[in-house]
């Protein structure tokens, strides 16, 4: 059910009238809501590890600081789908968005097809949370190679999996 949203938000528009932001965000939180109770929350009571592309910090930099929905309304939201499930740590993987956009598949989705001013203000939107929890988000440099990446990534799980 969740990935069925996800192919429906994600889905090029081709002539149809463009998703109203609220809709989106909507949208996204319920299939969030879905993988929680499908997949994360079954995982975290059998005790295992749970690793996610993207969890609530994308809604909270695409809908809210990229797309105007205020954050106190996505809070509500967050609070309402998720029941509590947050992650631990959140790995950011930062780039600016010019290399960002060299590295993309041409054949971009409907959010990727977005201008680069939209794209800055989503990268700014991940850079502020981080700056306001830097306990629980690493920020690493992914502008560099695919090793160097792998190589700080490996370096800040070991560091933050250390006693």
């Amino acid at each position: 059910i969740g990935e069925d949203i996800r192919d429906l938000l994600l889905r090029s528009a081709d002539g149809e009238a463009e998703m109203d932001v609220v809709c989106e965000a909507l949208l996204f939180m319920a299939s969030r809501a879905q993988l929680v109770r499908q997949r994360i929350e079954p995982a975290l009571a059998a005790g295992q590890l749970v690793l996610a592309d993207r969890f609530v910090s994308s809604t909270f930099a695409y809908q809210g600081a990229a797309g105007g929905i205020p954050e106190a309304d996505l809070r509500e939201l967050a609070r309402i789908t998720l029941r509590g499930c947050a992650p631990d740590l959140v790995l950011l993987l930062d780039v600016d968005p010019q290399t960002a956009s060299r590295r993309l598949n041409p054949l971009l989705d409907r959010i990727e097809a977005r201008d680069a001013a939209f794209h800055e203000r989503v990268r700014q939107g991940f850079l502020r949370q981080a700056a306001d929890d830097p306990e629980r988000f690493i920020t690493l440099d992914a502008a560099r190679t695919m090793g160097d990446v792998t190589d700080q990534l490996t370096a800040a799980l070991r560091h933050w999996l250390s006693p």
